[in-house]
């Protein structure tokens, strides 16, 4: 079991807390965050409660995602612009799931999207880092949820800056089940590559009024 009570995270979200893994700093261990969870669980409505809790259990949802098609496939384009993932381990607070740490050439931990958006705003350089990551997508056809800034991490790879998608991946169940209609998962992406641009928009645009409502725009 790996010992993590001494160990500060390097990230946290709402859902998980992310350490660099004590045995191998090129990797990360991605933990639940169970209160937030259990929070999250008495929000959802009562007929989605009749599903449990194993559908809003980030890390086994994230082991189904691995078993896509798209990334199953294990070819190298695969993994341009997403870590590689190695299964989950025992820690002391609780099962993690392992994925490769995606690291600066000093070898800390990059900064997200959001934070560079923040930073730098939608500068040439980014630009054509989300151009090749879209495109990625729509060639590789790997299925994400909604691509948030805060689960992208900017890298520096062969001397220009490429995006890699840190949390976030696999699609809900029915677009799941009906992806296997070439058309359907294609149009998916599309919306999904169409919403990401909306989001980098309000982003960089000083976050005008609530997200909720510039995503209907």
């Amino acid at each position: 079991m790996i010992d993590l009570t001494r160990q500060e995270p390097f990230a946290a979200g709402y859902n998980r807390t992310c350490y660099i893994h004590p045995d191998d700093p090129s990797r990360c261990l991605k933990v639940l965050r169970p209160e937030n969870i259990e929070r999250r669980f008495a929000r959802q409505p009562w007929y989605k409660k009749l599903l449990g809790k194993t559908r809003i259990n980030d890390n086994l949802q994230e082991q189904a995602a691995h078993s896509q098609p798209a990334v199953a496939n294990g070819t190298p384009l695969v993994w341009a612009h997403l870590p590689r993932f190695y299964g989950s381990e025992p820690t002391t607070l609780g099962p993690a799931n392992v994925s490769e740490l995606i690291t600066n050439p000093d070898r800390t931990p990059c900064i997200t999207l959001e934070a560079y958006l923040h930073q730098h705003g939608l500068d040439k350089t980014i630009h054509g880092a989300i151009d090749r990551f879209c495109r990625w997508l729509r060639e590789t056809k790997i299925l994400t949820r909604n691509l948030l800034p805060h689960n992208l991490v900017v890298a520096t790879r062969q001397h220009q800056l490429e995006l890699y998608l840190v949390d976030g991946l696999g699609a809900p169940t029915v677009p799941t089940a009906l992806s296997h209609s070439a058309a359907y998962r294609d149009r998916y992406i599309d919306r999904k590559i169409q919403r990401f641009g909306i989001r980098i928009d309000w982003e960089t645009g000083g976050r005008q009024g609530p997200w909720a409502s510039a995503e209907k725009l």
